[in-house]
């Protein structure tokens, strides 16, 4: 147990330096003068109307968790859940990955629904984000192809030995990737089947699996669809004007078009879920890339809206966090 949580740290100081060494790479190069002059300059109203559009996004997602909570059997108000997500966020700022578990742990002390119950519907939740996140994604590729052709074949697909945009290129490769990703779940899944099955952590391993599939079965079992799709489409719209919004406090980003707004905002989501601790870094790094370089924005502007979207949620996350934690701090202590 001890070595398991001495890799565990290790780990985390790992991607932690990581993320540390990308945000001193992406500062280092800067004029100090220059940054300062873009934080004093820009325009904090349209960063707390942001942080505004942040907030909804967190409040209508606990209201999306709480309709799959629901599907299942269970009741739980929505201030609960509420607070619960915070605390998961701000632990997903301190230690990648946690969120998930400590949002579910929290809701799980507080109202009784079974920790795997609870974690099976985050994951359903997440696989239902993800194919979100890749739809977007898609309609990006389509609306700004020009931009990202030109990005990509000037930095990465003329080291390569093929053209990477030849159509039967792309089929090809992405056959092979998934023929070969199915095959190995297939093989490891008989290996696993065969030698541990009786096993108590694979027994163990077995059990969440049946409470993530319970967890997405329950999306299937939501009566009112139409809400939960709504829910969905509202908080992708926040997550963009969480974006989007924080151009116009800068003067070199207010002119950018919506489309870069969802541009920035899909490729900052890669940065966010890299393993490091609140996406520290790997966000700067990726918008800081994106802007200077499909945009032509100007670095020191670049960098000073990475740091003033990132911090700014950060913040709000911080705040709400810390307020979630009284609550079920002082709600416990009455108990």
């Amino acid at each position: 147990m001890k070595k398991n949580k001495f890799f565990s740290v290790l780990k985390y100081l790992f991607f932690l330096s990581c993320g540390l060494g990308l945000l001193w790479y992406v500062t280092q190069k800067q004029n100090i003068n220059d940054l300062i002059y873009q934080f004093k300059t820009a325009n904090y109203f349209w960063i707390v109307f942001a942080m505004c559009m942040g907030a909804l996004s967190h409040i209508s997602r606990a209201a999306r968790w709480n309709m799959i909570i629901e599907s299942m059997g269970h009741k739980t108000k929505l201030n609960h859940t509420f607070y619960a997500v915070m605390i998961g966020y701000f632990a997903n700022m301190l230690v990648p990955r946690l969120g998930e578990v400590s949002r579910c742990g929290v809701l799980n002390k507080k109202s009784g629904i079974p920790f795997t119950t609870l974690l099976g519907t985050v994951v359903a939740e997440r696989i239902f984000d993800t194919f979100c996140l890749l739809l977007l994604s898609f309609l990006v590729i389509v609306l700004q192809f020009r931009f990202l052709k030109e990005f990509l074949s000037e930095n990465i697909i003329s080291h390569l030995p093929i053209d990477f945009f030849s159509s039967y290129t792309v089929i090809i490769i992405t056959i092979i990737i998934l023929i070969v990703f199915v095959l190995g779940l297939y093989i490891l899944y008989k290996m696993a089947n065969k030698r541990l099955k009786n096993k108590p952590f694979y027994l163990k391993f077995r059990r969440i699996i049946a409470g993530f599939s319970e967890g997405i079965k329950a999306i299937a079992l939501i009566k009112n669809k139409g809400l939960f799709l709504l829910h969905t489409l509202f908080i992708w719209c926040m997550y963009f004007l969480m974006t989007y919004l924080c151009f116009f406090s800068l003067g070199g980003t207010s002119h950018l078009s919506v489309a870069a707004g969802f541009t920035v905002l899909i490729m900052g989501s890669i940065g966010i879920v890299a393993p490091v601790p609140g996406g520290i870094g790997a966000y700067h790094y990726i918008v800081i890339l994106t802007l200077t370089q499909l945009y032509g924005i100007n670095e020191a502007v670049s960098t000073s809206f990475a740091y003033i979207s990132h911090t700014s949620q950060g913040v709000l996350i911080t705040l709400l966090g810390l307020v979630a934690f009284a609550y079920f701090f002082f709600q416990n202590k009455k108990k």
